[in-house]
C-alpha cells in the first residue's frame, strides 16, 4: 500500500543578511511614515486653530455675542481640535503597525492566508462581544466631531445631571449640585440638553397685589432694572439688557410682572437674585402691596 504524501510546512524564506536588511527596512519605514502623519496632522490642527482665533480677531465686534450664542470660543474649539487630533494619532499608528507586521510576515514567508483568516474570525467574535464598547466608542467619536458638549457645561444626559469634568471616547464624568460623581457611557446617552451652549434666560416674577397701578409698578421695576444692568458685575455677563416684559398673569388677587435678560450661560442665577432683592426693596419703600395672604398661610418676611 502506497504511503500518502503528506504536505511539507513552508519553510521559512530567511536569507542573511538580506532578511534582516529587509526587515530593518520596513521598521525604518514605518517609523518615518509614523513621524510624517503625526507632523502632519499636528500642523493641520494648529493651522485649524489659528484659522479660528484670526477669525475671531477679525470679527471682534462680534466675537462676544457670537461666543455666547454659539458656544464656540477659542479654547473650546482648540479642545476639539486636539482631541480629533489625537484621535487621528492614535488611528494612523495602529494602521502603521498592522500594516508593517503583514509586511514583514510576507517577507519572511510567513503565510498571510491563515493569519487573515483568524483576525477576521476573531474581528467578528471581538465585535459581537463587545458591542457596547464600539456603540460607546462611535458615539464618544461623534460627540466630540459635533461639539456637543465639553468640560465645564452643564448637562442633563436624562440619567444624570451635573457639570462635566471630563470627556473621553467611552465615557462622560460628571458632578451634579450635590457633589456626586456620574460616570456615563457615551453609547447609552440617547439626548443631550446642554445649559451651557447659546445663553441662558434669567426669568423673574413680582408678584404685588392685584388692586396695584400696573404701570407705576412697571416704572419701578424698569429703573431699578437699569440700575442692576448699568453696574460692572452684571453688564459683564449680560448679552441682551433685562426688560420688564410686563403683566404676566392675574390669579385672583395676584398679578405677576415678569423680567427677562439674556445672559452668558449659567450666569443668569446671580442676576435673577439681586433683580428680585433689589425690586423688592423699591416695592416696598414705594409703598406696593404684595399678594394678599391667604388664611391659614404664614406670611413671608
Amino acid at each position: 500500500m502506497p504511503i500518502p504524501h503528506l504536505p511539507i510546512p513552508q519553510a521559512l524564506t530567511l536569507v542573511w543578511p538580506d532578511t534582516l536588511i529587509t526587515v530593518l527596512v520596513i521598521l525604518v519605514a514605518a517609523v518615518v511614515v509614523r513621524l510624517v502623519l503625526a507632523r502632519a496632522i499636528t500642523k493641520v490642527v494648529a493651522s485649524a486653530v489659528r484659522r479660528s482665533e484670526k477669525h475671531q480677531e477679525n470679527g471682534r465686534a462680534t466675537s462676544k455675542l457670537l461666543k455666547h450664542t454659539t458656544g464656540l470660543g477659542a479654547d473650546r474649539y482648540r479642545q476639539r481640535a486636539e482631541t480629533l487630533g489625537s484621535l487621528l494619532r492614535s488611528l494612523s499608528t495602529g494602521g502603521i503597525v498592522v500594516i508593517a507586521v503583514l509586511t514583514i510576515m510576507s517577507s519572511i514567508g510567513l503565510p498571510l492566508g491563515p493569519v487573515l483568516a483568524s483576525a477576521g474570525i476573531g474581528g467578528i467574535a471581538l465585535g459581537f462581544g463587545a458591542q457596547s464598547l464600539v456603540k460607546d466608542l462611535f458615539a464618544g467619536v461623534f460627540m466630540i466631531v459635533e461639539d456637543q458638549y465639553g468640560v465645564g457645561d452643564l448637562i442633563d444626559t436624562g440619567e444624570a445631571i451635573g457639570t462635566v469634568e471630563e470627556v473621553t471616547l467611552r465615557v462622560t464624568r460628571l458632578r451634579d449640585a450635590s457633589g456626586v460623581v456620574w460616570y456615563v457611557r457615551n453609547g447609552e446617552i440617547i439626548r443631550i440638553g446642554n445649559q451651557s451652549q447659546g445663553w441662558s434666560t434669567a426669568i423673574v416674577d413680582i408678584p404685588v397685589a392685584a388692586t396695584e397701578d400696573p404701570t407705576r409698578v412697571i416704572e419701578l421695576l424698569e429703573s431699578t432694572v437699569a440700575a442692576v444692568a448699568a453696574e460692572e458685575e452684571f453688564a459683564e455677563n449680560l448679552i441682551e439688557d433685562p426688560t420688564v416684559v410686563g403683566v404676566d398673569s392675574i390669579v385672583g388677587n395676584t398679578m405677576t410682572i415678569r423680567i427677562i435678560g439674556k445672559t452668558r450661560t449659567n450666569t443668569q442665577w446671580g442676576l435673577q437674585r439681586e433683580i428680585l432683592e433689589r425690586c423688592q426693596i423699591v416695592l416696598r419703600a414705594n409703598g406696593v402691596q404684595g399678594p394678599p395672604v391667604l388664611p391659614g398661610v404664614p406670611a413671608t418676611a
